[in-house]
């Protein structure tokens, strides 16, 4: 059978299908587990005959919805900040996860742009952090304290102000998204460009290893929960440029959700990274550099395994 012909012979069911999951109608679970048969096995006739069409994309994402709202009444019984965090989130960072590796993409190309440009123009420097940051970063490094900046103020104050202007930060990656990614991408390349800067301001000083130790200890879980958010950013502005077989309006609501959903499992890495920068960071050049090494590992496996192979292992496990 032709694709065309495919479609047109199950596009009113298909249609059926998205109201009783997107629409006001209820359906009990054992309605909602035929639809899901039907839907796995028009699936996998698509998958044999279109492998590489929307088509297959689309039945898939039907599929995996109706499998959510069957087991929306087992959730139930069980904790749902656990089943949050273990298996919401991380079946959504699978479904999504070609718009981390875009994210991630881009991070390190900006990266590397501001390494690149911060070493053939000597003033990029002053103009991303202002001549004040720049010269009391100078003061510090000749006092043999590059990273002195971190010491400034109390513990819980450094904290709480940090951890909101991370969260700023985070919002804004995601909120702008709206705008069709472009947002998104320009307050991630801003934040590339400044961190790649910064960082080849203090390979130029000679004070590269001590800035390492510093920042990364509470860098590791802040930038990348920025790259998450970011991809959050382009999940969002996909559904309104991509609506694919939705009208505009569906597939921004699920793009929201979804990416909402994502966003908000980045907030207690957001949270401990402000803890590590108020309470740990000041202390890092005191520190021996193992457990300044350990640290930033630590942290950078934590949030990496979480975001990176937990999705896999929870996919694999259902898909079982």
């Amino acid at each position: 059978m032709r694709e065309v012909a495919f479609i047109k012979q199950n596009k009113q069911k298909w249609l059926d299908f998205e109201q009783a999951i997107f629409g006001k109608t209820k359906k009990n679970p054992d309605e909602m587990a035929s639809l899901y048969i039907h839907l796995v096995n028009d699936l996998s006739y698509a998958q044999t005959y279109y492998p590489k069409s929307k088509t297959v994309v689309y039945l898939n994402y039907l599929a995996s919805q109706i499998y959510q709202k069957i087991y929306k009444t087992k959730r139930e019984e069980q904790n749902r900040l656990v089943y949050f965090f273990s298996v919401e989130v991380p079946l959504l960072v699978y479904q999504y996860r070609r718009y981390l590796l875009y994210a991630f993409i881009l991070f390190f190309l900006t990266v590397g742009m501001g390494v690149l440009s911060a070493k053939y123009d000597d003033g990029l420097a002053r103009l991303i952090m202002g001549d004040g940051y720049v010269n009391m970063t100078l003061e510090n490094i000749e006092k043999g304290d590059p990273v002195a900046v971190y010491k400034s103020g109390s513990n819980w104050g450094g904290f709480i102000a940090i951890t909101l202007n991370n969260l700023f930060v985070g919002v804004k990656c995601f909120i702008y998204g709206i705008f069709g990614g472009i947002g998104t991408f320009l307050v991630l390349f801003q934040n590339c460009m400044m961190l790649g800067t910064f960082q080849y301001f203090f390979y130029e000083h000679g004070v590269f290893w001590e800035s390492v130790r510093g920042i990364w200890i509470h860098g590791s879980m802040e930038i990348f929960a920025i790259v998450i958010e970011s991809a959050c950013g382009f999940i969002l502005g996909a559904s309104i440029l991509f609506p694919r077989t939705f009208s505009r309006l569906n597939s921004f609501k699920i793009g929201f959700k979804d990416s909402l959903k994502i966003f908000l499992s980045t907030i207690p890495f957001t949270i401990a990274a402000g803890m590590l920068e108020g309470f740990v960071t000041r202390y890092a050049l005191q520190m021996p550099n193992w457990l300044n090494v350990f640290i930033i590992l630590g942290t950078l496996s934590l949030i990496s395994f979480y975001f990176l192979i937990f999705p896999f292992i929870v996919h694999k496990k259902l898909k079982a």
